[in-house]
């Protein structure tokens, strides 16, 4: 045993304890053990176990490492918040730019018949924005995603992205750039026609040698419209219901998921007349225009867009005169969509509107109480008539009347009785 030497002083009132090792390691736990039973009044050794007592864990602190469990879940809390919130930036940037792409195949498609001529290359410059938001729309797809997958893994606390990558996951991921990708490239096409023949008659023109690329355009411009299922994860991230702590709380305690089902409910209660006079009128305005870009080609009366207004909103309310008709296959598709969806905001209509007629705890607790007042108004005037009816059907029978008089006061009586 390594010699030990130890110079110890007592202070009267303080109880304080100074030692100091000189040489050893045993000194060393010894002074340990000193200074913890003089904090905690009970024998500690220098191991982490304190006598008689539970087995006490002493963490160690590593250099460059997270050192505890809670300063762990401080981390997690804190980089789930900033993945949080870029989900929500790049939520809100894919669905302007979806929006912007939409915005540039409009243009496009109104002044085609106006503006585009035979060796301009303004259709060549607005179908290359068009192109070049798609491109950025795919990059904020990818980017969000990434972004989800990694608030996945900091979640479930994993090391390896792969276990994320779930078959559903990936589905969607492919769904969603497949649709994303999806815009007019006629002018492309349009161009390589014109190097390869001396033809130089713009795409929009009505001509029998462009009439598939009329088509395969048409349909491309119209399945753009799918990039608005943006708006849905837009409202989902921004709404105040995912915000909330409390919400999100008390959701996991009664096993509520907070999905766009749920945000719907939740809108849907609380502002129900604005959401769906929101949604009633950009349905119109989104139908109707989409039903002029398929019959313009026909020069057919749906080809214009007060026309097209009209039939959509017959359809819509599931009226259906029969004055205007749409020709084409994509405008019979149109008005067949716009029924469906006339139909399920029309029940949506009635279950709001009888939700407004119904009386609130309030109402209903002055009106059944004035009924009730009015019922017990009417028992004692009944009461009452009763007891007139019969104290004169007696002094009838005392004063021995004639027997018209007493059968008036009896049918009198009877009625009485009878209310």
């Amino acid at each position: 045993m390594p010699s030990t030497s130890w110079e110890r002083s007592r202070v009267e009132g303080g109880q304080t304890v100074n030692a100091a090792a000189e040489t050893g390691t045993g000194g060393g736990r010894l002074v340990c053990a000193l200074q913890m039973e003089m904090m905690t009044g009970s024998k500690v050794e220098c191991d982490g176990r304190v006598a008689g007592s539970a087995e006490v864990s002493m963490p160690l602190s590593i250099t460059g490492k997270r050192a505890t469990t809670e300063g762990d879940y401080l981390y997690r809390l804190r980089d789930r918040k900033v993945l949080l919130e870029d989900k929500k930036r790049l939520c809100a940037l894919a669905l302007g730019t979806a929006l912007l792409g939409i915005l540039l195949m409009i243009i496009h498609a109104e002044i085609c018949p106006y503006v585009y001529k035979p060796g301009t290359n303004i259709a060549l410059i607005v179908n290359c924005s068009i192109t070049l938001s798609t491109v950025c729309l795919i990059v904020l797809i990818i980017a969000f995603h990434y972004k989800d997958i990694r608030l996945f893994i900091n979640d479930h606390h994993q090391v390896d992205w792969r276990i994320a990558m779930t078959s559903h996951r990936f589905l969607v991921i492919t769904l969603e750039l497949l649709v994303c990708s999806i815009h007019p490239i006629g002018t492309y096409w349009e161009l390589g026609l014109q190097v390869n023949s001396s033809s130089s008659a713009p795409l929009c023109a009505t001509n029998n040698q462009n009439s598939s690329l009329l088509n395969v355009e048409l349909l491309l411009s119209v399945l753009m419209f799918l990039r608005l299922y943006l708006v849905h994860r837009a409202i989902l991230l921004h709404s105040k219901v995912l915000l909330s702590a409390s919400y999100r709380s008390i959701g996991s305690l009664n096993n509520v998921n907070f999905t766009f089902r749920f945000v719907l409910k939740v809108l849907m209660n609380t502002h129900p007349t604005r959401a769906l006079l929101v949604f009633i009128l950009f349905f119109w305005l989104t139908a109707s225009w989409m039903l002029t870009l398929c019959e313009r080609q026909t020069q057919a009366a749906t080809g214009y867009i007060d026309t097209s207004l009209w039939l959509i909103a017959i359809t819509f309310l599931t009226v259906g005169y029969g004055d205007v008709a749409p020709t084409t296959s994509c405008g019979k598709v149109v008005c067949l969509f716009t029924g469906v969806m006339g139909v399920a905001c029309t029940a949506m209509l009635v279950a709001v509107v009888t939700n407004k007629l119904v009386l609130n705890k309030g109402e209903k607790h002055v009106h059944f109480f004035m009924l009730d007042i009015q019922i017990s108004k009417r028992i004692r005037h009944a009461a009452a008539n009763v007891l007139r009816a019969c104290w004169l059907l007696h002094r009838t029978n005392v004063t021995m009347a004639s027997r018209g008089e007493h059968r008036r006061h009896q049918r009198c009586l009877l009625e009485a009785i009878r209310v």
